[in-house]
């Protein structure tokens, strides 16, 4: 018999109002499984708000239930796990656990307790985030703001420095995935720390929840990179541009990872840009970092057996799958690599070098040398691209990861579950490059 618990100790609690309604948000997400559990797909259709009913249905949530079961067994019970809200949206997080193991999903709800969207949460850690020593909240000011599309919308942080009357404005762009405001992984998270440091130094940033994240069943189908990063990134570009005391002239982006090898992408579609910053952004195609990721997490990982032998050349053969450039025989919704065959043309099709070469605005390049996930062979095709534009400056930190914090070895995804906060050189770097001519 299926059981529910409730983990007091774990529940986050960020404003008065919403505390008044975890328990209601935590049964209504224990019911939605529940009824799912049950069979009775149509009735847990009618747990979504309208606005998202026609983008997912019940003929979906059945398949959905039917290859979790398939991985991970039968259903037996959910724990409450954590919960916050983001702007007008609350975020209940539940631990669901199966016969062959757990698994964690979050729900995102509206006002009305109507399901917005769910999907599978990261793995939590016991680690938490430590502010690093140059967030002084003395010396900024926050204001939620809204990023919206035709479909709805995604909560925003806008974060100006005090006492300052004309300053600069970044615009940050996640990489791969879903995403909060903060870009968090595990108990870092970057985009946080580069608001509160930028902040510090006299310039502004706007950060905002990724689209993918709170509407994760708008990209079951087709999609591209404008629906996952560009539409979006422009829509906060033109806040920044119309937010009081922000100087017109000193608008730019900062990208990374993904993000950053769609900046030059998203540059063209905002030419009042002062300026990008690229970090971590790979140079090759998207498929080619994947692969050496896979191919390095793989010797990294000592394993031998024949299992984990298939299992790579597996993920190997599905990496080549994605280098398609046009559909042929391949319908536009098939997936490949949890991603429609849409989405690979798209920006297999796109050339970040060619785009960046064209620009006659300030780029600024960042790479840290202890980065597994796009390694400095990007940072060096960057550098040989564009080392006849004098528009472009290149900074690399020997001893940066990913995520832009400091480490003593390349290492894994291990990593990322010890907090760590972006280097105070690279935001020196950054402000330095801003306010520079």
């Amino acid at each position: 018999m299926k059981s529910f618990k409730l983990i007091i100790a774990l529940l986050f609690i960020s404003q008065i109002t919403f505390a008044q309604s975890i328990i209601s948000l935590i049964n209504r997400a224990d019911a939605f499984f529940d009824t799912m559990d049950k069979g009775k797909f149509e009735e847990a259709h009618g747990f979504f708000d309208e606005s998202v009913k026609g983008k997912i249905s019940a003929d979906e949530l059945k398949l959905f239930w039917l290859r979790l079961g398939n991985n991970l067994g039968a259903y037996e019970s959910v724990n409450g796990a954590q919960n916050k809200s983001q702007g007008e949206y609350y975020q209940v997080t539940l631990e669901c656990v199966f016969t062959k193991g757990s698994q964690g999903f979050t729900f995102i709800f509206n006002k009305s307790e109507k399901l917005i969207g769910f999907f599978v949460a990261q793995t939590t850690t016991e680690a938490v985030y430590v502010a690093p020593a140059y967030a002084d909240t003395n010396l900024l000011t926050e204001k939620e703001v809204l990023i919206k599309f035709a479909g709805g919308q995604m909560a925003g942080i806008l974060t100006t420095p005090k006492g300052v009357n004309s300053f600069p404005i970044v615009v940050f762009v996640h990489g791969s995935g879903p995403s909060d405001m903060d870009e968090t992984v595990g108990p870092n998270k970057p985009f946080k720390d580069l608001a509160a440091g930028l902040a510090a130094k006299g310039i502004g940033s706007i950060r905002y929840v990724k689209r993918s994240m709170v509407y994760p069943n708008s990209f079951v189908k087709t999609f591209t990179v404008k629906e996952e990063v560009l539409d979006d990134a422009v829509a906060a570009i033109a806040i920044a541009r119309n937010t009081p005391g922000v100087n017109k002239a000193q608008i730019f982006l900062m990208g990374h990872s993904l993000g950053g090898m769609l900046a030059p992408r998203i540059a063209t579609l905002a030419p009042d840009l002062a300026g990008i910053v690229l970090a971590a952004a790979p140079a090759r195609k998207l498929s080619d970092v994947i692969a050496e990721q896979n191919r390095y997490l793989y010797a990294s990982s000592g394993d031998t057996t024949a299992t984990m032998k298939q299992q790579f050349q597996a993920t190997m053969n599905e990496i080549d799958r994605s280098k398609l450039l046009k559909l042929g025989d391949i319908a536009p919704d098939s997936l490949i690599l949890s991603a429609p065959a849409s989405y690979w043309i798209d920006i297999n099709n796109y050339d970040q070098l060619a785009s960046a070469k064209k620009l006659t605005k300030k780029v600024l390049v960042l790479q840290g040398e202890r980065d597994f996930q796009v390694s400095v062979q990007d940072y060096n095709i960057w550098r040989t691209a564009l080392a006849a534009n004098k528009n472009v400056s290149f900074k690399l930190y020997p001893d940066l990861n990913h995520l832009l914090t400091p480490q003593k070895e390349r290492g894994t995804g291990l990593q990322y579950r010890t907090p760590a906060n972006v280097s105070p050189k690279l935001i020196d770097d950054i402000a330095i490059w801003i306010k520079g001519k």
